[in-house]
């Protein structure tokens, strides 16, 4: 019910510029168009159950709501931060009386991921005989936080981030609303936007913010540039879930710049996780991995530099001693890379776990007992020194598994000078071989 002094009530710029259709809402046409997914339904009239699956500010709330509006259902909104079982079983009550009255209802959740398993679960049967529609909205993945049961039940339509275009969409409405042109240069809108991440709620309050402080804060023509636009605004945080996926897809964006040699793409994912708040020991942690994994003998030093830099962080703290693991991310990213041991531990622990009973040949066993040498421990041992090469070419293997070859060094890096040491010994083994057939 409306109060009757609501309308006189002051609203937010966001709130007064949310879209009233859907062709207003900015930046999700790949959804909202008339042949996209969303634009087809809403042209048949026919509305799935869905997941809006996107970052703050993209319009999630406010599309849902159209999606209602449009298709003729009664628009019922829950949070899932602040309801639980008890209004959950009111609004399936109240749909189930408007369905038999021939009235659908659109119930909209928003962060439906808060919802635990069993609350989610009580959605299934509403959906399944189209008691609801179900609209969920959720900035995680969907994926790892609702039930298969429910994602099966819904289709999963992936919003973005709202692009320059949008933003800048977005700031002209708000200045046709306010009647005046925002009191900024070029570089200092630019700034504006590149503020707001992505987010057009967040654009629009830091709209309202700089028109509500009037022009009596600057000189009458004035305009803020980005270093006075930065004393009057707060900066947006980064978007940034050290527990959730946007932690997982940062440290896979900085280890895959790096194995792709890109020094710059890893310093900036390096930069972004550290303004997001995620702990210096845990990247330090990911670089000496990526040091072993990635780099590993094709430049052994990158194994040294890595955990030097770990070590010197551990000791002189942050901010300082985040150079040093800045550092150790150019070395990585511009050192030659192999995974020639990382695959070669993998086969040989696959190669122990199928013949994990073999002996190691009685030729290479100590014998400090007589039974032992009766026994044959140690018997035709040829000690590599005392060749001619330093190598003798024996088998180490176990006796009945053939020899097996599972490091193959690359040619790049110190692995180069491996892979001829490697060769070289292998003709000599050869040689050995032929040797002995000889004999």
């Amino acid at each position: 019910m409306t109060g009757l002094f609501e309308s006189q009530a002051p609203r937010p710029l966001a709130d007064r510029l949310r879209p009233q259709a859907l062709d207003e809402v900015v930046g999700q046409n790949h959804l909202l168009a008339p042949e996209a997914p969303m634009g087809r339904m809403v042209r048949s009239g026919r509305l799935a159950s869905l997941i809006l699956w996107g970052p703050p500010g993209c319009g999630k709330t406010t599309i849902a709501r159209l999606l209602a509006a449009e298709t003729d259902l009664e628009f019922e909104p829950l949070s899932a931060v602040f309801s639980g079982v008890a209004d959950l079983r009111k609004v399936f009550e109240r749909a189930r009386q408007r369905r038999l009255a021939g009235r659908g209802t659109l119930l909209f959740v928003d962060e439906i991921h808060r919802f635990n398993r069993a609350q989610q679960d009580g959605f299934l049967p509403y959906v399944e005989d189209g008691t609801v529609i179900l609209v969920g909205a959720t900035t995680e993945n969907p994926s790892f936080e609702l039930n298969p049961a429910l994602l099966s039940r819904c289709q999963v339509m992936v919003l973005r981030r709202l692009e320059e275009a949008a933003l800048r969409e977005l700031l002209a409405r708000a200045e046709a609303a306010e009647g005046r042109d925002l009191p900024l240069t070029p570089e200092a809108r630019a700034a504006l936007m590149a503020m707001a991440d992505g987010d057009g709620r967040y654009l629009l309050n830091l709209a309202e913010e700089i028109f509500a402080l009037g022009e009596g804060s600057w000189k009458a023509g004035d305009k803020l540039d980005p270093a006075a636009l930065a004393e009057v605004v707060q900066k947006r945080a980064p978007i940034y879930d050290k527990g959730q996926e946007s932690h997982y897809n940062l440290i896979s964006a900085l280890h895959k710049s790096l194995r792709g040699s890109d020094c710059d793409a890893a310093l900036y994912w390096f930069a972004r996780m550290l303004a997001g708040g995620e702990d210096p020991h845990f990247i330090a942690r990911r670089l000496v991995r990526f040091a072993v994994e990635d780099v590993g003998l094709a430049d052994p030093a990158a194994l040294t530099q890595t955990v030097a830099a770990w070590q010197a962080f551990e000791r002189i703290g942050s901010p300082e001693g985040e150079l040093a693991l800045a550092q150790a991310v150019v070395y990585l990213a511009t050192a030659p890379k192999s995974n020639a041991a990382y695959k070669a531990f993998g086969t040989a622990q696959r190669a122990a776990r199928d013949n994990g009973s073999l002996a190691p040949p009685a030729h290479i066993l100590n014998a400090p007992t007589r039974l032992m040498r009766d026994l044959g421990y140690g018997k035709d041992y040829a000690y590599d020194h005392d060749t001619s090469e330093g190598f003798s070419g024996q088998d180490y293997f176990p006796d009945g598994l053939p020899r097996q070859t599972f490091y193959r060094p690359v040619e790049r890096g110190f692995e180069r000078d491996l892979r001829k040491r490697l060769e070289y010994w292998e003709r000599l083994r050869a040689r050995a071989k032929s040797r002995d057939a000889e004999d």
